[in-house]
């Protein structure tokens, strides 16, 4: 995969919003589309079900040399040797983590993602050793419902104090896209923006195009 820093689009295989296509066959689209990072997102699976949708999946991206994130199992990224691992603020910290060391493998190393809410959680995960934050929800989103939005605001901030790789995520449309770049984003995560899409490929690469 590409350098996190040269990463722009963040897309999903989102078994919530799968709709009953192979996981595979639309991380190929996503592939086709301009992806950078796919995650893997199945939060009412099994791990035993997830760790087969990433060794379905993981093919397909290092095909595209695209970076596979698995959501919330390090283990399974490390398993499977998926490039990334995304972990929420409450799977890390609430979890009794403090350094990402702690749980980064070695050989390959699996990389870890942060989710923050604010500056101050953007700040002690830059302190935990995250190697790359994601930023939001900047919108209110299906995919979260009872997430709080953290407005352009957070956004703004973010441009302005952290100094690694981070990607602005949380109801990301291509009607607000933007508003999000002029806040100073210049990675996304997309979710139903794109798998709810009529042509899953075409909407990735329309975000890909604005992005560039």
């Amino acid at each position: 995969m590409k350098p996190l820093v040269d990463c722009r689009l963040y897309a999903f295989v989102d078994t919530a919003w799968l709709h009953g296509r192979a996981p595979e066959v639309v991380a190929q689209q996503l592939c086709d589309g301009g992806a950078d990072l796919i995650q893997l997102r199945a939060k009412k699976s099994t791990p035993g079900e997830i760790r087969r949708m990433a060794e379905a999946i993981l093919p397909v991206t290092r095909g595209a040399n695209v970076g596979l994130v698995i959501n919330d199992y390090p283990d399974i990224a490390r398993e499977v040797g998926a490039e990334l691992c995304h972990l929420g603020q409450e799977d890390f910290f609430d979890a009794g983590h403090v350094q990402c060391s702690e749980i980064r493998s070695q050989k390959p190393e699996v990389r870890i993602g942060l989710s923050t809410h604010s500056l101050e959680q953007a700040k002690r995960a830059l302190a935990a050793g995250a190697d790359y934050l994601a930023i939001g929800p900047v919108y209110a989103t299906g995919t979260k419902p009872t997430a709080k939005p953290v407005t352009l605001e957070y956004v703004r901030r973010a441009a302005a104090n952290v100094n690694i790789p981070w990607f602005a995520i949380g109801g990301v449309n291509l009607e607000n896209l933007g508003d999000v770049l002029a806040a100073g984003a210049r990675r996304v995560c997309v979710v139903s923006a794109i798998l709810n899409a009529p042509d899953v490929a075409q909407a990735c690469a329309e975000f890909r195009r604005r992005l560039e």
